[in-house]
């Protein structure tokens, strides 16, 4: 159950970003939704897994596969609707960096998974304290993705049809922005203790 929330969050945030491309005030309104929706399983997959006893590698595996997945489309497509409309919604500088991580960080996990080590969990293969709880705390992986899913939603409730044209729309723009500037930074900041203790898996 844990594995199929975890895939299944996949095809829900894909659809949400397709929706965005429907330039309606409703297929905006239901990508916020799905969106929502998509971040919230981040922890209902985790919830299950640890409530059925079904935490695995397997798991582990899938659910940081959906959370690249899920963050990438919308920087990526939130990057490509601003620079197809008058104003940008988000620099292209946003989904270069959320990518330039993943790939970083993911290939040194996958080292890590090879000599038994998982992301989360007892296993994990953060070595000190204040690694574990930047990387992998409840506390750090509900803010990221809080940061997450209030800049994507304010960023698209600014850019409704119906909102672009009323004097809040600019004030929406500039929360979405700084918003998105802290979701970011928080991204580069949980990958910074994965790279300085890529030794205690690196070693050979």
């Amino acid at each position: 159950m844990a594995n199929f929330v975890s895939i299944l969050r996949i095809f829900i945030a894909l659809f949400a970003v397709f929706l965005l491309f429907s330039h309606t005030d409703k297929a905006y309104i239901g990508a916020i939704v799905l969106a929502i929706i998509a971040f919230a399983f981040d922890g209902l997959d985790g919830y299950l897994a640890r409530k059925f006893h079904e935490e695995s590698k397997l798991g582990a595996v899938l659910d940081i596969m959906g959370d690249r997945i899920v963050e990438t489309a919308f920087w990526i497509v939130l990057a490509i609707l601003g620079y197809l409309s008058p104003v940008i919604w988000v620099n292209a500088l946003f989904p270069v960096i959320c990518i330039t991580r993943a790939f970083v960080v993911d290939s040194i996990r996958s080292v890590a998974l090879s000599k038994g080590f998982t992301a989360f969990g007892s296993s994990s293969m953060q070595s000190t304290e204040i690694g574990k709880f930047i990387c992998a705390s409840r506390f750090m992986r509900i803010l990221y993705a809080v940061a997450k899913i209030a800049a994507f939603a304010i960023i698209i409730i600014a850019h409704i049809p119906s909102v672009e044209s009323m004097p809040i729309c600019g004030d929406l723009c500039a929360l979405g922005i700084a918003l998105a500037w802290f979701a970011i930074i928080l991204c580069v900041v949980r990958g910074l203790p994965v790279v300085l203790e890529a030794h205690t898996v690196l070693d050979d």
